[in-house]
């Protein structure tokens, strides 16, 4: 899977969104988003940086997809 290099936290907080992740809370430059489900409560921490360094940006996708459960290719469609 090929990461998108110029990803914002802003344009990636918007994608999450569509998965049911809202902001629950900001200190300083990181972001931390909550989704709540029946299987609980999944929490991410996104820095608030443009763009994401690819290994921040591919943990929390790695992080999200397991949780979803679908792969990281399925993420962005």
């Amino acid at each position: 899977m090929i990461l998108p290099k110029n990803l914002s936290a802003k344009e990636l907080i918007k994608v999450l969104s569509k998965y049911g992740y809202h902001v629950s809370r900001q200190k300083g430059s990181h972001i931390r988003l909550t989704k709540t489900s029946a299987k609980g409560e999944h929490h991410v921490t996104v820095p608030n940086h443009d763009p994401l360094r690819l290994g921040t940006l591919n943990s929390i996708i790695s992080d999200v997809a397991e949780h979803l459960e679908i792969s990281k290719e399925d993420f962005f469609k």
